[in-house]
């Protein structure tokens, strides 16, 4: 039963996600007493990445240096000129530019692993790009918003980059080092932990849109299209670059999937932590929508 329910959620993650939005959207007051807990929910989501590596994954970085310094670039450079450029061009309100630009900074998402999967892609590149950036983050993700956004807003860069430490870092490291004392018992699980790391997502993506019920309406449209060319752009530009440094077709797609999913709940939990309910609209949007764009590209990579 667990694991016919495992592999439900796995294989429909898109339409989950879409039901559990639509449930926050007209139930908001089911999700509203979890917004506190979003970092503590982001927290076990990382720990759980955690407990799917080892320290030797961390060879990798040195054994293709090219291929991880190429998609690192990539990924905090691509997505976030594109929301720089996306902000300016649509004149979004501040506090939802903000959000726009907090997810182009973020980095990639656990979720690029899964749809490199099935758009036969190259997995153990795309795990070491989302390992690689996500350890970065702490210190680029706040800088980058400090360079991008330091003259719209106050971003608080020490206190962000503190956040980001708590939320990240440290629980994918503690899930490495759990990984390591208790093998056996993680052996056993981890078919299970990237189902529950969807439904937590789930979760803080409902709590998002519940607080954002009413706002929703008002910028919802704007924020959705913005959010959507944000994603697409990202895809098609990652893409162009592996195409224009000759990357292998697998590589390529792992590149290419990387810099167009982000680490949304990172940007929401930022977001709502720092610069308030509307400017994680955004995070809980691209959410939503970078589930159905890479799913779709992973279905047309894979018969390519």
């Amino acid at each position: 039963m667990i694991s016919r329910l495992n592999s439900l959620i796995s294989k429909q993650m898109f339409p989950f996600i879409l039901v559990v939005s639509a449930l926050a959207l007209f139930l908001p007051k089911g999700f509203l007493w979890l917004v506190p807990h979003i970092p503590l929910m982001l927290g076990v989501v990382m720990f759980g990445m955690g407990t799917m590596l080892t320290f030797e994954d961390f060879r990798l970085i040195f054994q293709r240096p090219r291929d991880i310094l190429i998609g690192v670039a990539a990924q905090y450079t691509i997505m976030p000129l594109v929301a720089f450029l996306l902000v300016h061009v649509f004149s979004l309100p501040p506090e939802v530019a903000v959000g726009v630009l907090l997810v182009g900074c973020c980095p990639g998402g656990t979720a690029s692993n899964v749809i490199t999967y099935l758009a036969k892609g190259d997995v153990a590149l795309s795990v070491s790009l989302t390992m690689v950036t996500t350890l970065l983050s702490p210190i680029v993700t706040p800088l980058l918003m400090l360079v991008i956004a330091g003259e719209r807003i106050d971003v608080p860069f020490l206190s962000m980059m503190l956040s980001i430490c708590q939320v990240v870092l440290l629980p994918v490291l503690l899930g490495i080092i759990v990984n390591r004392l208790f093998q056996r018992v993680i052996q056993k699980i981890k078919d299970c932990l990237p189902t529950f790391s969807i439904v937590v997502i789930a979760v803080i993506i409902g709590c998002v849109i519940s607080v954002n019920a009413t706002k929703l309406l008002e910028v919802g449209l704007a924020t959705a299209l913005v959010v959507m060319l944000h994603n697409l752009a990202g895809l098609a530009l990652g893409y162009m670059l592996t195409r224009w440094v000759k990357m292998e077709a697998n590589k390529a797609k792992a590149i290419t999937i990387e810099v167009g999913m982000q680490n949304s709940g990172l940007a929401a939990s930022l977001a709502i932590t720092y610069f308030g309910a509307a400017a994680a609209l955004p995070g809980a949007i691209f959410s939503v929508w970078h589930n159905l764009s890479g799913s779709i590209l992973a279905n047309y990579f894979a018969r390519k």
